[in-house]
């Protein structure tokens, strides 16, 4: 059996802390590239440029993309044939905050969410799953209160009828209005319960901006379309891209259920994956 020590954990979620933060996806990038291309609107052209060119001066002087770095959320896939040794949510909390400290990001998180507290660097958000074979991966997803804050679950009985789940989905957006720092990536989650809606939809916003990889397809393109009529638009200044994309998971659910589970990320949708 394989062995991994806490401390070579550590290490990695620390890099993926920088990586994250500092560098937009691949397909986030591509995509506000090719919303700058079909946008007629000149302020909203201006926006979409002023954040491309945000994220190239990130990456360049390695410097946050966004002020809120966010409350890292971190997903972990542990291969059944891998041992670990020690302790493996303290070795992650310890490299979120050992990276959030030696690249000098803002501690936004308080351990008592009522009394609140001094702010930290730690802990972060854990999701662990285990899969066939001897690595580990990680995926941590520093997700900004802004557009966290609008997310939104609604509990529909099994008969409702598809327009009202549409209707609901955009409505979601319709009230983040430019809130949450338009263009969006929605992340919806359909099915399982209340809690595994929610993560679905956060799971959805890990999927690349790619709708062929998704038999949600069709559903995903049409609540695209319905999504950027609002004209909202980049910073809510109007525009053809109030959001860059739709992602929608879906898992088996009860037969007295339907949860539908809203997650919008801002345009700095950013994550960074390692495998060890």
């Amino acid at each position: 059996m394989r062995e991994i020590q806490a401390l070579e954990i550590s290490k990695a979620v620390m890099e993926l802390v920088r990586r994250a933060n500092f560098s937009l996806r691949p397909d986030v990038l591509f995509a506000l590239r090719q919303a700058y291309r079909r946008e007629k609107n000149i302020r909203a052209k201006k926006i979409l440029q002023a954040l491309l060119d945000n994220a190239a001066y990130a990456l360049k002087e390695n410097l946050a993309i966004c002020q809120d770095t966010g409350l890292p959320v971190v997903f972990v896939q542990i291969g059944q044939d891998l041992k670990i040794k020690g302790d493996l949510k303290l070795a992650i909390n310890k490299g979120i905050a050992q990276g959030y400290k030696k690249y000098a990001l803002r501690n936004s998180i308080v351990s008592d969410p009522l009394t609140r507290g001094k702010p930290k660097f730690a802990p972060g958000i854990i999701h662990i799953d285990l899969v066939r074979g001897d690595k580990i991966k990680f995926t941590l997803l520093p997700k900004g209160f802004g557009c966290e804050n609008k997310s939104q679950l609604k509990m529909f009985l099994p008969t409702v009828n598809i327009r009202e789940i549409k209707a609901f989905i955009v409505e979601v957006v319709k009230n983040a209005g430019p809130d949450a720092c338009p263009p969006y990536v929605v992340g919806i989650g359909i099915g399982g319960t209340a809690d595994y809606a929610g993560l679905l939809a956060k799971k959805a916003l890990l999927r690349p901006i790619n709708y062929q990889r998704s038999a949600m397809s069709k559903l995903e393109r049409e609540l695209l379309n319905k999504i950027n009529r609002l004209n909202i638009g980049p910073m809510g200044l109007g525009g053809k891209a109030t959001a860059l994309a739709v992602n929608i998971e879906t898992y088996s659910t009860h037969i007295a259920g339907l949860p539908v589970s809203v997650n919008i990320s801002c345009h700095a949708l950013r994550s960074a994956t390692e495998i060890l």
